[in-house]
Protein backbone atom coordinates (compact mmCIF):
# COMPACT_ATOMS: atom_id res chain seq x y z
CA UNK A 1 0.00 0.00 0.00
CA UNK A 2 1.47 3.44 -1.30
CA UNK A 3 0.36 6.56 0.79
CA UNK A 4 1.23 10.19 -0.31
CA UNK A 5 1.07 13.68 1.34
CA UNK A 6 1.46 16.77 -0.54
CA UNK A 7 1.05 20.03 0.78
CA UNK A 8 -0.06 21.39 -2.28
CA UNK A 9 -0.21 24.97 -1.76
CA UNK A 10 -3.49 25.62 -3.15
CA UNK A 11 -5.20 22.62 -4.80
CA UNK A 12 -6.56 24.81 -7.58
CA UNK A 13 -3.39 26.33 -8.58
CA UNK A 14 -1.97 22.75 -9.36
CA UNK A 15 -4.44 21.65 -11.20
CA UNK A 16 -3.27 24.08 -13.23
CA UNK A 17 -0.05 22.08 -13.65
CA UNK A 18 -0.92 18.76 -14.40
CA UNK A 19 -2.08 17.67 -11.07
CA UNK A 20 -4.92 15.20 -12.19
CA UNK A 21 -2.28 13.25 -14.65
CA UNK A 22 -0.08 13.04 -11.89
CA UNK A 23 -2.51 10.80 -9.53
CA UNK A 24 -3.43 9.05 -12.53
CA UNK A 25 0.08 8.20 -13.20
CA UNK A 26 1.12 7.72 -9.30
CA UNK A 27 -2.04 5.47 -8.37
CA UNK A 28 -1.34 6.11 -4.62
CA UNK A 29 -3.84 4.27 -2.66
CA UNK A 30 -4.25 7.15 -0.82
CA UNK A 31 -3.70 10.57 -1.27
CA UNK A 32 -3.39 13.18 1.58
CA UNK A 33 -3.47 16.54 0.64
CA UNK A 34 -2.53 19.73 2.36
CA UNK A 35 -3.33 23.66 2.42
CA UNK A 36 -5.87 23.10 -0.38
CA UNK A 37 -7.07 26.73 0.10
CA UNK A 38 -10.45 25.35 -1.68
CA UNK A 39 -14.07 24.24 -0.59
CA UNK A 40 -15.52 21.19 -2.91
CA UNK A 41 -17.72 23.51 -4.59
CA UNK A 42 -15.11 25.67 -5.73
CA UNK A 43 -13.68 22.37 -7.19
CA UNK A 44 -13.91 20.53 -10.58
CA UNK A 45 -14.76 17.12 -11.34
CA UNK A 46 -11.55 16.13 -11.90
CA UNK A 47 -10.78 17.11 -8.30
CA UNK A 48 -13.51 16.12 -6.65
CA UNK A 49 -13.74 12.53 -8.34
CA UNK A 50 -10.49 11.83 -9.52
CA UNK A 51 -10.57 8.11 -11.42
CA UNK A 52 -7.88 5.65 -12.62
CA UNK A 53 -8.87 3.46 -15.11
CA UNK A 54 -12.33 4.11 -14.90
CA UNK A 55 -12.39 3.56 -10.59
CA UNK A 56 -13.02 7.07 -8.91
CA UNK A 57 -10.75 7.66 -5.54
CA UNK A 58 -13.65 8.79 -2.53
CA UNK A 59 -12.42 12.01 -1.26
CA UNK A 60 -13.44 13.88 1.88
CA UNK A 61 -12.20 17.68 3.04
CA UNK A 62 -11.78 19.57 5.59
CA UNK A 63 -12.11 23.61 4.87
CA UNK A 64 -11.16 26.72 6.66
CA UNK A 65 -14.28 29.10 7.46
CA UNK A 66 -12.00 31.76 6.14
CA UNK A 67 -11.93 31.47 2.22
CA UNK A 68 -8.83 30.60 0.54
CA UNK A 69 -6.88 29.52 3.72
CA UNK A 70 -5.63 25.65 4.96
CA UNK A 71 -7.56 22.85 4.42
CA UNK A 72 -6.65 19.26 3.87
CA UNK A 73 -8.32 15.98 2.00
CA UNK A 74 -8.16 12.02 1.70
CA UNK A 75 -8.16 10.58 -1.78
CA UNK A 76 -8.88 7.09 -1.09
CA UNK A 77 -8.85 3.42 -3.14
CA UNK A 78 -10.59 2.09 -0.27
CA UNK A 79 -13.80 3.31 1.63
CA UNK A 80 -13.05 4.18 5.12
CA UNK A 81 -15.46 2.71 8.06
CA UNK A 82 -14.98 6.78 9.01
CA UNK A 83 -13.78 9.63 8.98
CA UNK A 84 -13.87 12.71 11.30
CA UNK A 85 -12.38 15.88 12.07
CA UNK A 86 -10.02 16.67 15.05
CA UNK A 87 -13.25 17.41 17.32
CA UNK A 88 -11.62 21.12 18.36
CA UNK A 89 -13.38 24.09 16.88
CA UNK A 90 -10.46 26.38 17.36
CA UNK A 91 -8.69 23.97 14.58
CA UNK A 92 -11.38 22.45 12.90
CA UNK A 93 -12.42 25.81 12.27
CA UNK A 94 -9.20 26.06 9.88
CA UNK A 95 -9.42 22.90 8.46
CA UNK A 96 -6.68 21.09 9.62
CA UNK A 97 -6.83 17.78 10.42
CA UNK A 98 -9.25 14.50 8.71
CA UNK A 99 -9.09 11.52 10.59
CA UNK A 100 -9.83 8.02 8.54
CA UNK A 101 -10.29 5.00 10.02
CA UNK A 102 -9.10 1.56 8.40
CA UNK A 103 -9.44 -1.91 9.60
CA UNK A 104 -5.99 -2.10 10.43
CA UNK A 105 -5.12 1.53 11.41
CA UNK A 106 -5.94 5.60 11.65
CA UNK A 107 -4.85 7.34 8.64
CA UNK A 108 -4.39 11.10 10.15
CA UNK A 109 -3.79 13.86 7.39
CA UNK A 110 -2.97 16.92 9.49
CA UNK A 111 -1.42 20.34 8.42
CA UNK A 112 0.41 21.82 11.43
CA UNK A 113 0.33 25.86 12.09
CA UNK A 114 2.93 27.84 11.33
CA UNK A 115 4.25 30.01 14.30
CA UNK A 116 4.92 32.98 11.87
CA UNK A 117 7.12 36.02 12.70
CA UNK A 118 7.87 37.30 16.18
CA UNK A 119 6.05 33.98 17.48
CA UNK A 120 2.53 35.28 16.54
CA UNK A 121 1.45 31.56 16.73
CA UNK A 122 3.44 30.39 18.57
CA UNK A 123 0.92 29.44 21.28
CA UNK A 124 -1.63 28.41 18.93
CA UNK A 125 0.64 25.89 17.24
CA UNK A 126 2.12 24.60 20.41
CA UNK A 127 -1.71 23.37 21.86
CA UNK A 128 -2.59 22.33 18.10
CA UNK A 129 0.48 19.80 18.76
CA UNK A 130 -0.28 18.99 21.71
CA UNK A 131 -3.57 18.15 20.64
CA UNK A 132 -2.12 15.62 18.30
CA UNK A 133 -0.14 14.12 20.25
CA UNK A 134 -2.82 13.24 22.52
CA UNK A 135 -4.58 11.76 19.69
CA UNK A 136 -1.77 9.71 18.59
CA UNK A 137 -1.31 8.42 22.46
CA UNK A 138 -4.92 7.75 22.09
CA UNK A 139 -5.14 5.31 19.77
CA UNK A 140 -2.03 3.20 20.79
CA UNK A 141 -4.17 2.75 24.19
CA UNK A 142 -6.87 1.79 22.37
CA UNK A 143 -4.56 -1.39 20.67
CA UNK A 144 -4.56 0.46 17.40
CA UNK A 145 -1.98 1.86 15.03
CA UNK A 146 -1.25 5.44 13.48
CA UNK A 147 0.09 6.81 10.51
CA UNK A 148 0.24 10.68 10.83
CA UNK A 149 1.23 12.75 8.06
CA UNK A 150 1.08 16.39 6.71
CA UNK A 151 3.22 19.35 7.17
CA UNK A 152 4.35 19.56 10.30
CA UNK A 153 5.45 23.04 9.62
CA UNK A 154 9.02 22.10 11.79
CA UNK A 155 12.10 20.86 11.14
CA UNK A 156 13.77 18.57 13.82
CA UNK A 157 16.91 18.41 14.13
CA UNK A 158 20.10 20.61 12.29
CA UNK A 159 20.41 18.05 10.04
CA UNK A 160 16.78 19.03 8.56
CA UNK A 161 17.36 22.31 7.47
CA UNK A 162 19.81 23.45 5.11
CA UNK A 163 21.07 26.62 7.31
CA UNK A 164 20.25 25.42 11.05
CA UNK A 165 22.80 28.08 12.39
CA UNK A 166 20.94 31.18 10.80
CA UNK A 167 17.05 30.36 11.65
CA UNK A 168 17.50 29.09 14.94
CA UNK A 169 14.81 32.08 15.71
CA UNK A 170 13.29 31.40 12.66
CA UNK A 171 9.38 29.65 12.57
CA UNK A 172 9.71 26.37 11.76
CA UNK A 173 13.14 25.70 14.00
CA UNK A 174 12.11 27.46 17.00
CA UNK A 175 13.20 25.55 20.18
CA UNK A 176 9.51 25.04 21.62
CA UNK A 177 8.59 23.59 17.90
CA UNK A 178 11.38 21.09 18.37
CA UNK A 179 11.20 20.11 21.95
CA UNK A 180 7.41 19.33 21.02
CA UNK A 181 9.05 17.08 18.66
CA UNK A 182 11.80 15.18 20.95
CA UNK A 183 8.62 14.59 23.19
CA UNK A 184 6.33 13.33 20.34
CA UNK A 185 9.34 10.74 19.72
CA UNK A 186 10.40 10.20 22.97
CA UNK A 187 6.48 9.01 23.58
CA UNK A 188 7.11 5.69 21.07
CA UNK A 189 6.04 7.39 17.63
CA UNK A 190 8.57 7.00 14.68
CA UNK A 191 9.81 9.54 12.08
CA UNK A 192 9.43 6.77 9.19
CA UNK A 193 12.05 8.81 6.73
CA UNK A 194 14.91 9.73 9.54
CA UNK A 195 14.29 5.74 10.51
CA UNK A 196 15.50 4.94 7.19
CA UNK A 197 17.84 7.30 6.64
CA UNK A 198 19.32 8.15 9.68
CA UNK A 199 21.91 11.23 10.06
CA UNK A 200 21.74 11.69 6.64
CA UNK A 201 21.06 15.70 5.50
CA UNK A 202 20.38 17.16 2.54
CA UNK A 203 17.00 15.57 2.05
CA UNK A 204 14.42 18.51 2.15
CA UNK A 205 10.65 18.39 1.49
CA UNK A 206 10.06 22.46 1.23
CA UNK A 207 11.95 25.17 -0.69
CA UNK A 208 11.55 29.44 -0.77
CA UNK A 209 10.38 30.59 -3.60
CA UNK A 210 13.01 33.20 -3.68
CA UNK A 211 16.92 32.45 -4.61
CA UNK A 212 16.48 29.86 -6.78
CA UNK A 213 16.47 27.53 -3.58
CA UNK A 214 15.20 24.71 -5.18
CA UNK A 215 17.58 24.31 -7.69
CA UNK A 216 20.24 24.97 -5.22
CA UNK A 217 18.79 22.43 -2.36
CA UNK A 218 18.66 24.91 0.08
CA UNK A 219 15.63 24.07 1.69
CA UNK A 220 14.19 22.32 4.57
CA UNK A 221 12.63 18.77 5.56
CA UNK A 222 9.46 19.60 7.58
CA UNK A 223 6.67 17.00 6.00
CA UNK A 224 6.68 13.84 7.52
CA UNK A 225 5.09 10.37 7.80
CA UNK A 226 4.76 9.33 11.19
CA UNK A 227 3.77 5.77 12.89
CA UNK A 228 3.65 4.43 16.57
CA UNK A 229 6.73 2.04 16.85
CA UNK A 230 4.54 -1.00 17.19
CA UNK A 231 3.20 0.06 13.18
CA UNK A 232 6.89 0.41 12.51
CA UNK A 233 7.63 -3.14 11.62
CA UNK A 234 4.75 -2.88 8.72
CA UNK A 235 6.80 0.14 6.80
CA UNK A 236 8.65 -0.78 3.71
CA UNK A 237 10.17 2.38 2.63
CA UNK A 238 9.38 6.05 3.49
CA UNK A 239 11.04 8.22 0.93
CA UNK A 240 10.84 11.82 -0.27
CA UNK A 241 10.03 12.41 -3.90
CA UNK A 242 11.68 15.64 -4.43
CA UNK A 243 11.72 15.65 -8.36
CA UNK A 244 7.80 16.32 -8.31
CA UNK A 245 7.12 20.06 -9.01
CA UNK A 246 4.11 21.85 -8.83
CA UNK A 247 4.10 23.25 -5.09
CA UNK A 248 6.87 24.48 -3.18
CA UNK A 249 6.84 21.53 -0.89
CA UNK A 250 7.26 18.20 -2.85
CA UNK A 251 5.34 15.06 -1.77
CA UNK A 252 6.38 12.32 0.81
CA UNK A 253 5.70 8.80 0.24
CA UNK A 254 5.54 5.43 2.77
CA UNK A 255 4.52 2.01 1.68
CA UNK A 256 3.48 -0.16 4.12
CA UNK A 257 2.48 -4.37 4.44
Amino acid sequence: MRIISWNVNGIRAVEKRGFVDWIVKENPDMLCLNETKAEPEQLSEGLLNPSVKGKPYFSYWACAKKKGYSGVAIYSKEEPQDVNFLGKSEFDDEGRVLIAEYRDFSLIAAYFPNSQDERKRLDYKLAFNDSMLKLCDSIVKKGRHFLLCGDYNVAHTPIDLAHPKANENHAGYLPEERAWMDRFTASGHVDTFRHFHPGEGGHYTWWSYMGGARKRNVGWRIDYHCVDKNFLSRVKSSIIRSEVEGSDHCPVEIEIN
